[in-house]
């Protein structure tokens, strides 16, 4: 499946490429989040017509994620939940409860944004995540888990 990308796709591509992908991430991931079009002729000549729309859009975006980047620099939050004399938790801290936790912080951080490589977190400690708020912008975040007091 060819299509055009309308913003920079990590590991793909950048605004304005052709590419040829497969038709399942194509039709169910890049044509619905408004990431890519099909490259019929008519879409190629939208795009030509549209593109410094486009690169407007695609460069207000690389700014405010850079802008967010520098705020979320060296930020961290610290979290209490119930855990064992061992330090392992009762449950686990998931990316929904780090972005929570950040948002109640002061900062702007949606749970699609916070990338957690080994899984949700289940020790007491402190833990690095990533936040990944546009392609190729990323942030370190510590998250600091404590046990609650009994």
């Amino acid at each position: 499946m060819d299509l055009i990308l309308l913003q920079k796709v990590q590991n793909l591509g950048n605004l304005g490429d052709k590419v040829s992908v497969k038709p399942g991430f194509g039709r169910n991931f890049l044509v619905p989040q408004g990431k890519a079009v099909p490259a019929t002729a008519t879409n190629v000549a939208t795009f030509e017509a549209k593109r410094a729309e486009y690169e407007a859009k695609a460069q207000s975006i690389h700014n405010e994620a850079e802008a967010r980047q520098t705020k979320l620099e060296g930020a961290s939050v610290t979290m209490k939940a119930n855990a064992s004399t061992e330090g392992k938790l009762y449950g686990s801290i998931s990316a929904r409860d780090i972005a929570d936790a950040f948002t109640k912080a002061g900062y702007t951080l949606a749970k699609s944004e916070v990338v957690m490589g080994e899984g949700p977190l289940r020790h007491v400690g402190e833990h690095e995540v990533i936040a990944h708020l546009a392609a190729g912008i990323e942030a370190p975040l510590k998250v600091i888990v404590e046990a609650e007091a009994a």
